[in-house]
């Protein structure tokens, strides 16, 4: 188990490093010039190669690079160009918003996957397992920001059930900052719950015709005992390795998903600086979202030996 731990966890450190490095050169590379962005095209080239020195962005890149990873390893981030001020203050108040989003979307695709996959596999080939997989690839195709207007224009604006957007602060209470998150959790969790629970009834699907199945069955166990007590957690390693990459595409949903439903978030925060050319911000939280995506998959893994106890016998 301890070697398995130690090559995931250089595996973690090689992914972070690697995302630093892929984040630095693409924004190097992109056009234009953030002192420009930030005085207008009419700013004088005097009031604008100041501005370049104050920024630092005279130096070498490769020097500029190493300055930034020194400081990320010592917790100091940028001072964002827009705003002036830490893109640690700027994360403050958006973090609150955008995990509590993201757990709730990967909270509400697990159990919709793990509910319809099952249900599923249980009435396969029968009429249950086809109006799963129709809906499911329904759900599948329907683009996450054109379902969250859906979503507005029948809770919202038809039933008034919930706001159309915006988002009022956990300060202000913790029921009315949940009910404003609902919606966009279901914009976000439809179309990776419907991945997810399709892939769920194949995973169940083929461990229901292992050997040890047929045995437990032979043995007079029935179908639901088998289900539950030999076929579900068998089934469960590949689901979770999805899981994992899923809780990834929630990340970049919430890009997309924030922006319809007004919320102040890391993925609204990112559109904006990518549109005011905020260097900083960006290559901050491109990162920052990299590793909360790499640790989450670590954790997958940790999973493994759980789920299956054969692993810790070969520390894979």
């Amino acid at each position: 188990m301890s070697l398995f731990l130690v090559k995931r966890f250089i595996t973690f450190l090689a992914t972070l490093f690697g995302a630093t490095i892929l984040t630095f050169l693409a924004l190097e590379i992109l056009p234009g010039d953030p002192a420009l962005v930030i005085l207008g095209v009419d700013a004088p080239d005097s009031a604008v190669e100041a501005l370049r020195l104050e920024m630092g962005l005279d130096r070498p890149a490769i020097e500029r690079y190493f300055d930034w990873i020194s400081g990320l390893l010592q917790g100091r981030f940028g001072t964002s160009y827009t705003y002036s001020v830490s893109v640690l203050e700027l994360l403050e108040a958006r973090l609150g918003i955008t995990i509590p989003l993201a757990l709730m979307a990967m909270v509400l695709s697990v159990v919709m996957a793990l509910s319809l996959g099952l249900y599923a596999a249980s009435q396969h080939n029968k009429r249950g397992d086809v109006t799963v997989m129709g809906v499911s690839q329904l759900g599948i195709s329907v683009p996450n920001f054109w379902l969250a207007l859906l979503l507005i224009l029948l809770f919202a604006v038809h039933l008034r059930w919930f706001s159309a957007g915006g988002f009022p602060g956990w300060e202000n209470g913790v029921w009315p900052a949940f009910k404003a998150l609902i919606l966009p959790s279901i914009a976000l969790a439809t179309v990776q719950g419907a991945i997810l629970a399709r892939f769920t009834r194949s995973a169940i699907l083929e461990t229901m015709r292992e050997d040890y199945v047929r045995t437990a069955r032979a043995k007079g166990l029935t179908r639901r005992a088998t289900l539950w007590k030999h076929v579900l957690r068998n089934a469960l390693i590949p689901v979770v390795t999805i899981m994992g990459l899923q809780f990834a595409n929630l990340l970049a949903g919430t890009i997309v998903v924030e922006n319809v439903f007004a919320l102040p978030g890391v993925g609204r925060l990112i559109l904006q600086s990518i549109s005011q050319r905020d260097v900083v911000v960006v290559r901050d939280l491109v990162v920052l979202l990299a590793a909360m995506v790499v640790i989450v998959n670590f954790f997958v893994d940790l999973l493994y030996a759980v789920i299956d106890p054969r692993l810790k016998a070969h520390d894979i």
